[in-house]
């Protein structure tokens, strides 16, 4: 039973074809939710508001918060690459309010020592000037 090589194409076109339909249905799947990135953000905007980002950086937590919220549309319209997308930037502008409001906390108390510090000078001077 010699086969020639073109019978021997002809029998595998079946198997080719069943691959090929395989491997199209796989990439038209879609993508589950990208479920470690929501939790990353909303992780990401509760830590902000730990640490006051509302007061201190209220329009980046507050465009975190609405990135996440525009993140759970895209998951119910099914529009999964933009809802990770939308998700890591809710948590980058979270990330940017703690930060920020970091800066500011630390801004202030730098402020405070170098005040408090003046004033030790001042008394300083004034204890040094008495005893002359």
């Amino acid at each position: 039973m010699n086969r020639s090589p073109r019978t021997l194409r002809l029998a595998h076109l079946p198997l080719a074809a069943g691959l090929m339909t395989v491997v199209f249905l796989a990439g038209c799947a879609s993508m589950p939710p990208p479920s470690e990135n929501l939790r990353a953000a909303q992780q990401a905007i509760s830590s902000a508001e730990r640490v006051e980002a509302g007061r201190y950086a209220a329009g980046d937590l507050n465009s975190a918060r609405t990135k996440l919220a525009a993140a759970d549309t895209a998951v119910t319209e099914k529009k999964m690459v933009l809802a990770q997308q939308f998700a890591d930037e809710s948590r980058a502008e979270a990330e940017l309010a703690s930060a920020k409001t970091s800066a500011t906390k630390a801004t202030a108390v730098n402020d405070e020592m170098k005040r408090s510090t003046g004033t030790l000078v001042e008394e300083m001077k004034r204890g040094a000037g008495d005893k002359q």
